[in-house]
């Protein structure tokens, strides 16, 4: 026995005398223990905090595993009653002892027989003091007289449960917390329940109250003392006032003498036990003979035998014993932590611990960004020591990392996975190479930052906090080539790195770890060399990188500290890697100092400065020192010393202990020797026990319970002091990279134990560990090993450019232990959300529909419109509350078709009988959802949905379809599916039946038998009861006239019957009655209880008549609905019967066909009233649009299809999908909802299905679906927006891939990719999956930045322009000397020009320059750009002839332009290239060059007197790929582009350099070239392969005449490739040809501007052409088109305004910010003349608005705009078909007049404001429109053959009269009046008409608001009856009444008319207006 125990007895002995001998029972002596705690107290030497109730355990968890051992402990150290306290509020949460928490009931049941069974009496506590504030809000405070009652009530409770297990009872054990009204209450209360006990248990027992000695007075100075059996005292003892409690003492002994005492409380405090119980003036008082005293608490009292005294316990001898340790023992941490686990057996030690983290745990998971994001060069990114050390080819199998995961462009991606795994937080590390490419901020990349933020920003969005790693070894290579972390100087660079971090990213970061892992920074890569920089030097290097790590880190850190934490918040810390360390043999003391010294070496390398003493440990320094002397010719370690400033520094500087731990060592003592590294200078030995679990890594074993060993330790070891928490920030294992690489049972085995010993040392060691982190979110690049090793929860396929995750069972398995937070079976409480529908929502009755219906307006209101108008995009979005789901169906994805005792389905027999589909496909397993939910809600997880959508399988439910057959197992999975989606918020939409009949059913006929009806009910009926309590949202039937038509007409699906005449019509009927009877059963049974909606899902196409325009196909279009859709919403949502359309046709067929009645059943007038409006809101699915034609179909045989009368076609203008018949026809969406909103009464619309298929090719990229869900959301979002259709909720078609019926498996309409030949059945997210993610985060399309108009204007000055080209425009091709062009010849070669068009004529130009130059004049532009025709001027191409007839028309040009105060622009060379230097090999050969310098001369010469701007050559992109690659233009030549690019570009300089040396200092000119190219976006913004594609396509068509010029050369990435790829060809060189160093130089900065002509934009990808050796096999790029692009009249153009604005900046960063001038900007159309070209305005506007913000937001120097063009003109090879013009040329007419288009008009206003001016700002003044002219010519022109005027801009033919479209408007509006003064014979008695008010129509545009607009108009119409001849808009007649001549200023507010008019209701007024004014 220790001394210890012998003071305890003496004392004891001395106390109680010979009291002990009493025989009563009662009065023997207590020797108290406990309560037990939250942390479950191992030994009894731990101090408990003051008021240890606080961490009560209180039974919300189960009881800790070992609690009997303890108590046995307990009892076998003397211990004899053990406390108990209850917790009132988990016991009885609500107060009402007929509600207990039953499972908190069984628990302290359990806890209460465990004491007794060994030996310990429960002394049971019922309650504190203060009242649980759930109890509280319910019934109030002590002051509450309720209270007491409920108080009483509780005690009653208590006595009778566990009245048999314990006889001692406190009532309250903190009285002295109480006083006043709420301790007299508390005191009554206490009496109460004293008799109640007494009463209830009359022969034993006792009942107490609790105290501090202090306040006893409360008590014993009341009558209060008589009822208690004894009194409970807490009593505290401290060594400086030991005095004072024997005085408090000696006060209770008097006062309280009649009863006996038990200090059922001693706190000792900062005092060993031998002081207390050595203490003479307290054993003096306690012995008194006339005091009892009960007992004692013993926890303080009781100790271990080696206990030592407070004086060996200060900070400084514990600090010398750790550190002056001897290499044959251990210190005392390691040695205690041991000990601790010492005795414990392997069963102890691996027993599995069901228990929960706490509830604020946070659950992560982590990468790397060397590791994951590849992007290696991407947006400026520096090259680090990692990207360096792949590309020597010292990874494996010569991997890199340039791609890994391709992160750097999936943020959406990876976040997805996060939000599938329910992890809160995310721990990432930051490329400081990213952001910092030199590691300096001097060179910081905007780009990579930007990066950051996305991923940060998206984490938080999805309610995840990021956690940031500065520093996970990819170094900057250019701070290695510097020293790396070796010198000194790094300190600095990492802190102003920090910094920067702290400061961009801090306000969204709370957590930041400085470095990751510095252990192998300093081991692996400055020791070993195995990483990068791949340093091999133990000596010195790798403790000098230690050193700087170490001091970098401090620095950072106190960067936080002083300038960001108090704003900021957040915590910073450093994540450490170490092993757990055992002894080799336990036995051996210098083993286990072996292993102490392992962990020193390792952890405390980096631990001990930080957490202890700003130092290195002492072990590590003794042991460096003691080799040293060894070894003193050859030292292998060389450790750095810290100054006293810097361990100061260092120490503290961290907010937590980031663990990073894998595995663990067993390590003996052995001699190192002189041998470098921590294993010759640490003088031990690793090793590992074989009977460890391996795993793909050589150096990770899979080792659990060394991570709780490891947690122990480091909680002692660093945390005793200060105590911060241990966040385990990774953990992980690797696999193989080969085999089932997603069945990885080895890591869930791994994780599962790891993550237990984690809880483990949290509720059994009292450890604060407050995360866990998984390694890692994916597979990665995993250093030297590459790819090789495995240590994602998601499995990433290197082998595909897509780079697609997928789960692996691991990451299911982690997301159910976030789920439940551990390891315990407790049930989620269940949120059901959705809306509370108690009244039925039955549509009232409706009239039946007309033939053709009311509906019919829908075509008059759409079909006219433009493609324009119908694809113009709508930003918005929906209202909140929008239902956003996804879909599935029973058969479809469950599987499982045998298992649990499921019954056979009908497609279960058709499947599976041979034959029936091809490849015997069937749904036997489908995706196996029903085994793999947990994966199922993955997804609906990540995708955060609001809804999903799925199908009940009846036979999964009744087997043979009767209730008789119930399957629970059926139920059960039904019901956790329903509980899983509650737990995430996901409400279930819910299908009865989605066509999988139980087959038994089948056999009694199916729904041809009115039988199934009843059945089909009762089914319905079940469901409702089962599941309505959770479920809110039914749908009946999915598609009943798919199950009618092509069950039972068609044959193809089951029951497979064919008759099509009949049968679909019969069993429509059955359905719909089924459908109704369904409803009611639910409305008079459940929707009162449980408040749903029913209803049933239709499915329809929308249907367009070939021609709007001919009535009876329009009646057409109406039919084909009501057959389709009609035949059962009729009923249901009209009037209860069946269409008339429909009555009418199967009703007379019938007749036709000599039938007695009708094929097409009746209802009788009950079952109508029965089955009318038996719907909440209607469902319909929705996936293409079909062009219909009325036929007269033929009478036999009978069918369904030829009852319709119709003709269906696809829509052939839109894209095809991989389902035949079913292209993606989006706007008949939007027309389908708004025949809906129109023929059944505007009801709520659910969109329950739409989605489209891809083939089995398509698995992730599926950029298709991406665009189908853009453009047919789009189109719900115009019908909810635009049109008030009541849309309410949206699912897309599907969650995964499933089996697809008839189509199988062959293709796929889901959101994930489903691997059918796997057994597991992986998921794996596309594209679109993120996409839809996306659409329902934003709730729709909110406009972005890019579509917003800005307003601001160009700067003073702007060049404003239109353009065209002499061969365009000219005509005269043969005229007056002008000899042939390449374009002469090529047009007049058969199959080469469309239409067989030239530009023989063309416009006409040569003759017509008074009239180009009017409409210049009209346009007010300030410039205009014009091209020269070389063979007009030289015929031949040479200077040998000018031809002075062409040089004169160019003379007459330019000198009207200047006259017009027009500048010209003009271009050399627009292609049309004399046909004689073609036929000597025009840009082939390279004498070309020296033509073209000649024929520049001569115009320079010639006209550069009046011209200021040249451009030497257009698009000579044109000229080389199209007239010298592809051959589509002239001169038509093949695969010879390079040669002639390459003399284009010389060309051009010989050109520039003859104006700049020769003539630009006497004519002051600007020369360059103008360049065309298009914008370029990835096809796959997140992939990338297409990144790379696009960057290819922007060189090769941009780059490839733009980097010369301005950068000189080629591009490199154009050089390699075509380089490259001619050299694997077998060709000696390069097809590119090579500029010499002197050619380089010399073209080489030949601009004074960027000539920049652009029309649209692509979108990019990959096109691997093979060994193709031409321009497209090097360029190797395919491009495509968004589908929401709308077209133009070329195939080649849409408008991408947005690509305008990114063009100009992409030019702006790649060639230094040039003066640019957009040379050609435009659209064309094609067809029939439309004056009002509505597209061609808004693309003006909106390109035109993008180069503004590119201007003003962009910083590029735009110095001026051309359209083009001028006019429709002749467009090459497309000949005249396709128009660009502002004005239309009239072909027809001889003329060719030009008439202005309204887009002139718009560009003539854009010209005038010389921009966009604010309209927030009033009217500006450069929209008032201008005085019109006196006089003016008529001109006129032939349209159809009919000839009339050309009018000038804004100005309209009204009844022959030139009006503006306002005065037109307006006159209409005044002719309305007088008609109704002649309808309505109004005439005033004098002959003069009264004036009228009439509508003001609506001005055209927004206005400011109505109540500021007036319109002044002045009165413009005399007329007496002597003027009635008198026109309009002429003087008056002399003689007429001029009395109406007045200004009135009217409002459109509706202002009093005036004097002497009538008011018709006071909305009419008659006037003309001559001037309009917006104020």
């Amino acid at each position: 026995m220790s001394c210890l125990w012998k003071f305890l007895s003496v004392f004891l002995i001395a106390v109680y005398g010979c009291k002990c001998q009493q025989n009563d029972e009662q009065n023997q002596a207590i020797f108290l223990a406990g309560p037990m705690t939250n942390e479950q107290v191992k030994d009894l030497n731990v101090k408990r905090p003051e008021g240890a109730l606080i961490d009560t355990f209180d039974c919300t968890h189960p009881i800790p595993p070992g609690s009997r051992q303890y108590f046995e402990y307990l009892q076998g150290r003397g211990v004899t009653h053990f406390k108990v306290p209850l917790s009132w509020a988990q016991l009885l949460p609500t107060g009402l002892p007929s509600q207990p928490q039953q499972t908190v009931l069984t628990c302290y049941q359990t806890l209460l027989k465990q004491l007794v069974e060994v030996g310990l009496k429960p002394l049971v506590i019922l309650h504190g003091s203060t009242v649980p504030e759930v109890l509280k809000s319910m019934y109030g405070g002590w002051e509450s007289h309720e209270l007491i009652e409920v108080f009483q009530q509780y005690s009653e409770f208590a006595f009778r449960e566990f009245g048999e297990l314990a006889d001692s009872w406190v009532t309250l054990s903190h009285l002295e917390e109480l006083k006043d009204a709420e301790l007299q209450n508390a005191l009554v209360a206490h009496t109460n329940i004293y008799h109640r006990y007494h009463q209830l248990f009359p022969r034993g027992g006792r009942v107490s109250i609790g105290v501090k000695a202090s306040k006893v007075p409360i008590i014993c100075d009341t009558q209060l003392l008589k009822k208690m059996d004894f009194l409970s005292i807490k009593i505290q003892y401290d060594c400086t006032t030991g005095g004072n409690l024997a005085e408090e003492l000696q006060s209770v002994m008097q006062k309280c003498e009649e009863k006996p005492i038990l200090f059922y409380e001693v706190n000792i405090k900062d005092c060993s036990p031998y002081q207390f119980l050595s203490d003479d003036n307290i054993l003096k008082v306690l012995s008194n003979d006339d005091q009892y005293i009960l007992g004692f608490d013993m926890v303080d009292l009781l100790g271990p035998a080696d206990i030592i005294s407070k004086s060996h316990l200060h900070q400084s001898d514990a600090t010398y014993n750790r550190n002056n340790i001897q290499t044959s023992s251990c210190s005392i941490t390691y040695c205690k932590t041991w000990n601790n686990f010492a005795t414990m057996t392997s069963y102890e030690r691996d027993t599995f611990l069901n228990e929960s983290f706490p509830v604020d745990f946070q659950w992560a998971t982590s990468s790397e960004s060397f590791k994951v994001e590849g992007g290696w060069a991407e947006g400026g990114k520096g090259e680090t020591i990692w990207d360096r050390f792949g590309h020597e080819n010292k990874v494996f199998d010569n991997q890199t990392a340039d791609l890994a995961c391709d992160s750097y462009h999936k943020v959406d991606y990876d976040v997805y996975l996060l939000r599938g795994l329910h992890v809160n937080t995310f721990q990432f590390s930051i490329s400081w190479a990213r952001i910092f490419p030199s590691g300096h901020r001097d060179s910081q990349s905007e780009r990579g930052a930007v990066y950051y933020d996305k991923l940060i920003d998206a984490l938080i969005e999805s309610g995840i906090q990021p956690v940031v790693t500065l520093y996970h070894w990819d170094l900057p290579q250019t701070l290695e080539d510097q020293g790396g972390w070796t010198n000194t100087s790094i300190v600095e660079a990492f802190k102003d790195y920090a910094d920067f971090c702290f400061s961009r990213f801090g306000d969204r970061v709370k957590t930041w770890n400085t470095f990751s892992s510095p252990w192998v920074v300093s081991h692996a890569g400055y020791g070993t060399g195995e990483h990068p920089p791949g340093v091999k030097d133990y000596v010195v290097a790798s403790y000098q990188v230690t050193h700087n790590i170490l001091k970098s880190h401090a620095e950072a850190w106190h960067v936080y500290n002083d300038k960001y934490r108090t704003r900021q918040g957040g915590k910073v810390g450093i994540a450490l890697n170490s092993d757990w360390a055992e002894p080799m043999d336990p036995s051996r003391p210098e083993d286990k100092a072996a292993a102490d010294r392992y962990l020193q070496f390792m952890l405390g390398w980096f631990a001990h400065p930080i957490f202890v003493d700003g130092d290195y440990p002492a072990t590590l320094k003794t042991q460096i020192d003691q080799k040293r002397k060894d070894c003193s010719h050859s030292a292998p370690a060389v450790l750095p010393v810290f100054t006293a400033g810097e361990s100061q520094r260092i120490r503290g500087t961290a907010d937590f202990f980031g663990l990073n731990h894998y595995t663990s060592r067993l390590v003996n003592n052995s001699n190192g020797g002189c041998t470098p590294g921590p294993h010759g200078v640490g003088d031990f030995k690793a090793h590992v026990d074989p009977s460890w679990s391996s795993t793909a890594s050589d150096w990770i074993y899979s080792t659990p319970w060394g991570l709780r060993k490891l947690l122990n330790y480091i909680s002692t070891e660093y945390l005793n002091v200060n105590k911060v928490p241990i966040y385990i920030t990774g953990n992980g294992m690797p696999t193989e990279y080969s085999g089932d690489t997603l069945d990885d049972t080895s890591r869930i085995e791994y994780m599962r134990r790891y993550i237990n010993e984690a809880l483990k040392a949290i509720h059994l060691d009292g450890v604060n560990v407050q995360r866990f982190t998984v390694q890692s979110l994916m597979d990665g690049f995993e250093g030297p090993q590459g790819y090789s090793e495995r240590f994602g929860l998601h499995h990433v396929n290197f082998d595909s450019p897509d780079r697609p995750r997928t789960p692996k069972q691991s990451a299911y398995f982690y997301s159910q232990v976030i789920e439940k937070n551990g390891f315990s079976s407790k049930k989620q409480n269940l949120n059901v959300h959705g809306l509370r529908n108690t009244e039925s929502n039955k549509f009232s009755s409706m009239p039946p529909s007309t033939v053709p219906s009311q509906a019919k307006d829908v075509w008059r209101k759409f079909s006219n419109q433009t493609n324009f108008q119908r694809k113009l995009y709508h930003y918005g979005t929906f209202p909140q509350g929008f239902s956003w789901g996804v879909s599935s169906s029973a058969y479809q994805i469950e599987g499982g078709w045998n298992a649990d005792g499921k019954g056979l389905s009908v497609w279960d027999t058709f499947t599976n009988k041979p034959g029936s589909i091809p490849a015997d496909a069937n749904g036997n397993v489908a995706c196996d959802s029903y085994h793999r939910l947990e994966e199922d809600l993955y997804m609906l997880r990540a995708l955060k949905v609001k809804s999903y959508r799925f199908s009940l399988s009846w036979s999964r439910i009744f087997p043979d379809g009767q209730r008789t057959s119930l399957n629970q197992k059926g139920v059960d999975y039904y019901n956790r599916l329903i509980d899983g989606l509650l737990a995430y918020n996901i409400t279930p939409m819910v299908t009865l039946y989605h066509w999988d009949l139980p087959e038994a059913l089948q056999k009694l006929g199916g729904w041809d038998n009115v039988g199934m009806i009843d059945i089909f009910n009762d089914f319905c009926d079940f469901c409702f009861a089962t599941f309505g309590d959770k479920v809110k949202f039914w749908m009946t039937f999915n598609q009943p006239h798919t199950i009618a038509w092509s069950g039972y007409g068609l044959g193809q699906i089951p029951p497979n019957v064919k008759k099509p005449g009949t049968a679909p019509y019969k069993i429509a009927h059955n359905l719909i009655k089924a459908h109704a009877k369904a409803y009611h059963t639910y409305d008079n049974k459940y929707r009162k209880s449980q408040g749903g909606l029913v209803s049933i899902a239709l499915n329809a196409d929308w249907f367009e008549p070939k021609d709007v325009n001919v009535p009876r196909e329009v009646v057409t279009a109406d039919r084909a609905l009501q057959f389709q859709l009609g035949w059962f919403a009729h009923p249901i949502f009209k009037n209860g019967d069946y269409p008339d359309a429909m009555k009418w046709q199967v009703g007379n067929k019938s007749e036709l066909q000599s039938l007695s009645e009708s094929r097409l059943p009746s209802f009788t007038e009950e079952e109508k009233k029965y089955i009318k409006g038996t719907a909440d809101m209607f469902c319909v699915n929705h996936y293409t649009t079909k062009i219909v034609s009325h036929v007269t179909a033929q009478l036999k045989p009978q069918s369904y299809v030829y009852d319709r009368d119709l003709s269906e076609a696809e829509e052939g203008d839109s894209p095809t999908t991989d389902i035949g018949n079913q292209r993606a026809v989006p706007w008949g969406l939007r027309r389908l909802l708004n025949w809906i909103k129109e023929e059944y009464g505007d009801p709520d619309i659910y969109i329950t299905e739409n989605g489209v298929a891809t083939n089995t090719k398509t698995t992730v990229d599926d950029t298709v679906r991406v665009f189908y869900y853009k453009t047919y959301i789009d189109e719900a979002l115009k019908a909810h927006n635009l049109d008030d259709v009541k849309v309410k909720g949206y699912i897309a078609t599907s969650l995964m891939d499933s089996f697809e019926w008839l189509n199988m498996y062959k293709v796929g309409f889901g959101l994930h990719h489903v691997d059918f030949t796997n057994p597991n059945r992986p998921r794996t997210p596309k594209r679109s999956a993120h996409y839809y993610y996306h659409i329902m985060k934003d709730n729709g399309f909110p406009l972005p930045d890019d579509e917003k108009i800005l307003y601001r204007q160009f700067p003073t000055g702007f060049n404003w322009s239109t353009a065209s080209a002499s061969y365009q425009i000219e005509g005269s091709w043969r005229a007056h000397g002008k000899g042939l062009s390449i374009w002469d010849k090529f047009s007049h070669t058969p199959l080469r020009v469309g239409n067989n068009d030239n530009g023989d004529t063309a416009c006409d130009s040569y003759n017509k320059i008074d009239e180009d130059v009017a409409v210049l004049k009209k346009l007010k532009v300030t410039h205009y750009r014009l091209s020269i025709s070389w063979p007009r001027v030289l015929p031949d191409g040479t200077n040998s002839h000018i031809n002075e007839a062409g040089l004169n028309y160019y003379h007459r040009l330019l000198d009207a332009l200047l006259a017009a105060n027009i500048q010209p622009q003009v271009t050399l060379y627009h292609w049309d290239l004399p046909l004689a230097l073609q036929n000597v090999g025009g840009w082939q050969n390279e004498t070309i060059v020296q033509r073209f310098r000649d024929y520049a001369d001569v115009l320079f010469s010639q006209f550069g007197n009046r011209v200021k701007f040249w451009i030497t050559l257009n698009e000579p992109y044109i000229v080389a790929n199209l007239g010298y690659g592809y051959g589509t233009f002239a001169p038509g030549i093949i695969g010879k582009q390079y040669i002639a690019a390459h003399n284009l570009i010389k060309a051009h300089a010989e050109a520039w350099h003859l104006y700049n040396d020769k003539y630009r200092a006497t004519q002051g000119g600007l020369i360059s070239i103008t360049i065309n190219s298009d914008w370029a976006e990835p096809q796959n913004p997140h992939k990338q392969a297409d990144v790379d594609a696009t960057e290819r396509y922007l060189q090769f068509f941009l780059g490839w005449f733009a980097h010369p010029i301005f950068n000189g050369d080629y591009p490199d990435i154009m050089k390699t490739i075509v380089r490259e790829r001619s050299l694997a060809a077998g060709l000696p060189q390069s097809r590119l040809p090579e500029f010499t160093p002197e050619e380089i130089k010399r073209i080489k900065g030949t601009h004074d501007y960027f000539g920049f002509n652009h029309y649209t934009s692509v979108l990019c990808f990959p096109a691997d052409l093979g060994n193709q050796q031409d321009y497209e096999g090097d360029k190797g790029t395919g491009s495509s088109r968004d589908w929401s692009w709308i077209e133009s009249g070329s195939f080649w153009l849409r408008i991408t305004p947005f690509g305008f604005r990114k063009l100009l900046k992409f030019i702006k960063d790649e060639y230094g910010n040039p003066p640019i001038y957009v040379t050609e900007n435009g659209i064309s159309e094609r067809g029939a003349v439309d004056l009002n070209d509505i597209h061609r305005t808004h693309y003006y506007e909106n390109y035109i608005n993008q180069g503004l913000k590119a201007l003003v937001l962009d910083g590029v120097d735009l110095r001026g705009y051309t359209a083009w063009s001028l006019m429709d003109n002749f467009e090459w090879a497309a000949g005249f078909a396709e128009r660009f013009g502002l004005f239309y040329v009239n072909r027809s007419n001889p003329t060719l007049p030009r008439i202005a288009k309204n887009s002139a008009s718009r560009y003539s206003t854009i010209i005038t404001c010389n921009g966009f001016p604010d309209p927030a700002l009033g009217p500006h003044e450069c929209l008032k429109p201008e005085p019109e002219a006196t006089s003016s010519p008529t001109l006129t022109t032939e349209v159809g053959g009919t000839i009339v005027p050309i009018l000038p801009l804004n100005m309209v033919d009204f009844l022959g009269l030139e009006l503006s479209s306002h005065d037109a408007e307006v006159a209409l509006y005044v002719i309305f009046v007088f008609l109704l003064v002649s309808v309505l014979d109004l005439k005033s008695q004098d002959t003069i008409p009264h004036l009228f008010w009439i509508p003001t129509p609506r001005l055209q545009g927004d206005l400011p608001s109505q109540q500021d607009v007036h319109i002044n108009a002045r009165l413009t119409i005399w007329w007496k009856e002597s003027c009635h001849n008198t026109p309009l808009r002429s003087p008056p007649v002399s003689g007429c009444d001029e009395t109406l001549r007045n200004n009135y200023p009217l409002s459109l507010l509706g202002l009093t008319p005036p004097p002497g008019s009538t008011d018709l209701a006071g909305k009419l007024m008659v006037v003309t207006t001559a001037t309009t004014e917006v104020h």
